[in-house]
């Protein structure tokens, strides 16, 4: 397991963000992150593989890659699990590394993968996470950490932002006056998206169509909330809002 000590090695999350890679928050929901900061709220990163299969850079290039994107985001806190990128399975051994994080940060609310996109890690990496916060809060599932017993612990909620595919959102967040905070994490990730200079193979993300394809996305999303920018989430479960008057 890699760690990236920002702030605190133990700490109480508001939000707890997992990624089957380094950069796919940064690229899913970089912007929410940012505001939510700004609001005051605690976030911590797991990102539950190296990147070591990108077609570009290494696992290596890519830790720094994130310790610099997360310094960028001020994220409280940012680990790496070490699963098997492309290989990796939702089951019991898995689920209870990531158990160990939910119950080690406490968050309320947890964002990871799309339900279902381009790659496989995506779909797959989605449904260990969510499997794992529900079993996360069942008591018999014994876990610890430094040799304590790690008390259960349920997020109130699971949303999954958005990656390659066009999925339709459940909820937009309005993320106007964050977004060049997004694109300077995604570009600390500079082995992997466009750069005309570079010598190594091309691949999916590496065009800049790509890259300018994650702002007019933004852009498409804010039109629709009829805001400058928006990041586009989904559900497990309806949205309960107190009154007609919380809509924005």
């Amino acid at each position: 397991m890699i760690f990236f000590k920002l702030i605190y090695k133990k700490m109480k999350l508001d939000i707890l963000a997992f990624g089957a890679h380094p950069d796919d928050i940064e690229l899913g929901c970089g912007a929410t992150i940012a505001k939510e900061i700004s609001l005051g709220k605690s976030v911590g990163i797991i990102d539950l593989t190296r990147g070591e299969l990108g077609t570009r850079g290494s696992a290596e290039i890519r830790d720094l890659e994130a310790a610099k994107a997360a310094k960028i985001l001020k994220v409280a806190v940012r680990e790496n699990l070490g699963f098997r990128d492309g290989f990796f399975k939702n089951n019991e051994k898995h689920q209870l590394e990531i158990i160990l994080m939910i119950r080690k940060y406490k968050p309320k609310i947890v964002l990871c993968n799309a339900i279902d996109d381009r790659h496989i890690d995506h779909g797959k990496g989605s449904k260990l996470v969510s499997d794992a916060c529900f079993l996360s809060g069942l008591s018999k599932i014994e876990t610890s950490l430094d040799g304590n017993i790690q008390e259960a612990w349920r997020p109130k909620v699971v949303y999954h932002y958005i990656q390659w595919k066009n999925i339709e959102p459940d909820f937009v967040v309005d993320v106007s006056g964050f977004m060049d905070i997004k694109m300077e994490a995604i570009m600390a990730y500079d082995s992997q998206f466009y750069n005309p200079s570079s010598k190594e193979p091309e691949s999916p993300i590496t065009s800049k169509n790509f890259l300018d394809s994650v702002k007019y996305r933004a852009q498409d999303l804010g039109r629709l909330i009829n805001t400058e920018y928006g990041e586009g989430f989904n559900v497990e479960r309806y949205l309960a809002v107190n009154s007609l008057g919380d809509l924005k």
